[in-house]
């Protein structure tokens, strides 16, 4: 065929989207890290569902408008790098079909060479070796050899093949790749969109296959099995358990497992016979009756998150049920979404963290952070999630602390979507440990430039690091990893070493944080932390770091035993 029209163009975005959907595992399978994040695939995955859902019903023959319909949707589902990055390739891609109804072969390269330099422009420090990569030398191979009425499925041809050999050659431009023995997980993650979409052009469509995202689960609460239809209800109960001869006997374990295989964001914390529960899941009738097994309810909370995605995404036309035209969507490429009038009272400043567990959570509200954003390494939040933060806030300036480099371009992309509107000011805090220093320098009776300034610099005043368990074997920088040992990790990617118990791994992270000038280390218990063993660490500190304070306090987050700060 010679050219692709709108709906064309939508067949192949969900065909793409399915086949990502269809092997995003194999692609989380391909992190070089052995730790337990919100991965790759799935980050991509749930970016390219929020995309295919937004174009899914429409009928527009015009490519433009297909184009920048998915481009919106993938903008406000996007999470962690990978998935900011592909909306931003898919933005560039639409940029490049303005004014077009369908476009040709060389249309086709145009586009996507549009793609890339948006995607680029996108990532302050660039890092060839990754989806960038691919994505560039694919478009650039296109341009190239494309030729004035060569067909579609010979041109995309072109583009496909290419990427699979850019994908090859990563380990080449980035050492740790070939260290570990994988390709860029975030230029596989491309390769099968562009795979699903160019057998879409040649005739066979990709359906989703329901059971084959269920393979690799490595931990129930650091990859959940939620395909996410997108959103969901936002699942809140406290329940006090028993009594005994009424109701089963509970064990936190087998029970946090189960909610895990129904839903995502999932945060479990028992305080002797009350438990309270944070969870995202479609059906949160199937959650309470489940958990009523075990006790009765002291306090419940359901919010529908589709409904909130809806009310900030579409504008009183689209309620209405009339579709933009495009001289509107040109208008306004990454138009902010209409804020609802409930709000609260309007102030000059607020913050906002990103944080998982009752414990860091207070900990961020004792210092006077006004909203917390649920998520971090194990399910990074999205676009939309900031938005309805910045929403809920109602304040003139808005700092965002991200506290974790794989959200900082998230929180990033909300500003821009707000631009003009809201000032929103991202801190570019890669830990909790730098989101809470940082924070606590805020000073309500300062300027903005004055506080800017103070929360960007206090961010080096902390050393941070973590341990947690390893979902493989591998071995970075000659540190030799087993599964299921706990690793000490120094700030968020520095493994310094390994080991069997995992206070011995805390100690090891501390010994590298501290020095001659430290004065007080925090440390924030996970959820897997019981108090014998917090006793255990107050007396071997005592011992080891008597010149030193130590706050040590329970955080509750899942997945990281222990998150340190060395001040």
């Amino acid at each position: 065929m010679k050219t692709i029209d709108g709906q064309l163009f939508k067949q192949m975005i969900i065909s793409g989207a399915n086949n990502l959907y269809n092997s995003y595992p194999e692609v989380d399978a391909l992190n070089v890290f052995p730790v337990p994040d919100g991965d790759t695939g799935m980050n991509m995955n749930l970016t390219m569902s929020s995309g295919s859902k937004e174009v899914s019903s429409r009928n527009d023959s015009d490519i433009y408008l297909i184009a920048k319909t998915f481009s919106k949707g993938l903008l406000m589902g996007a999470r962690g790098n990978s998935g900011v990055i592909t909306s931003q390739i898919f933005r560039g891609i639409a940029d490049g079909m303005i004014d077009k109804k369908e476009i040709d072969s060389l249309g086709l390269a145009e586009a996507f060479d549009s793609g890339t330099k948006v995607a680029y422009k996108a990532v302050i420090k660039p890092v060839e070796g990754t989806i960038l990569t691919v994505i560039r030398e694919a478009s650039a191979k296109l341009n190239k050899e494309v030729k004035a009425k060569m067909s579609i499925e010979d041109a995309f041809k072109i583009l496909v093949d290419e990427a699979h050999q850019s994908l090859e050659r990563t380990p080449n431009l980035l050492p740790v790749l070939k260290e570990v023995g994988v390709v860029d997980s975030g230029g596989a993650g491309l390769c099968k969109i562009l795979d699903g979409m160019y057998s879409c052009l040649e005739g066979s469509f990709i359906e989703r296959h329901e059971a084959s995202a269920l393979d690799l689960s490595q931990n129930s609460q650091a990859q959940t099995q939620f395909d996410e239809e997108e959103f969901g209800y936002c699942t809140e109960f406290i329940m006090r358990l028993g009594p005994d001869n009424l109701k089963k006997s509970f064990n936190k374990n087998r029970f946090t497992n189960v909610l895990s295989s129904h839903g995502n964001s999932l945060v479990v914390v028992q305080d002797d016979d009350i438990v309270k529960v944070h969870v995202h899941t479609l059906k949160p009738g199937d959650i309470f009756n489940y958990a009523q097994q075990f006790g009765e309810f002291v306090k419940l909370k359901c919010e529908n998150m589709t409904e909130q995605h809806h009310e900030i995404l579409f504008n009183e036309e689209n309620k209405t049920g009339v579709h933009m035209a495009a001289s509107e969507l040109k208008k306004a490429p990454l138009a902010a979404p209409k804020l609802n009038a409930k709000k609260k009272e309007k102030k000059k400043y607020s913050l906002i963290a990103t944080s998982t567990g009752e414990g860091v959570d207070n900990l961020f509200k004792e210092i006077g952070v006004d909203e917390i954003v649920s998520g971090g390494q194990t399910m990074n939040p999205s676009t939309n999630d900031f938005l309805s933060a910045i929403e809920n806030v109602n304040s003139d300036i808005v700092y965002i602390f991200p506290n974790n480099g794989n959200i900082i371009l998230a929180a990033n992309q909300a500003k821009e979507v707000l631009e003009g509107k809201i000032n929103v000011i991202v801190i570019p805090t890669k830990t909790i440990m730098q989101g809470v220093v940082s924070a606590m320098n805020f000073n309500p009776d300062l300027d903005e430039e004055t506080n800017t300034a103070n929360l960007n610099d206090a961010i080096s005043t902390v050393k941070s690091g973590a341990v947690t368990f390893a979902i493989k074997d591998s071995e970075i920088n000659g540190v030799k990893v087993k599964k299921d040992d706990f690793m000490a990790i120094r700030e968020s990617k520095d493994i310094i070493s390994c080991h069997k118990e995992k206070i011995d791994a805390l100690f090891a992270l501390l010994e590298k944080l501290v020095d001659e000038d430290s004065a007080v280390v925090t440390i924030l218990t996970g959820s897997d932390v019981d108090e014998a063993t917090e006793n255990e660490i107050k007396e071997r500190f005592e011992s080891d770091y008597t010149y030193l304070d130590l706050d040590l306090r329970k955080g509750g987050q899942p997945v990281y035993s222990f998150l340190v700060g060395v001040e």
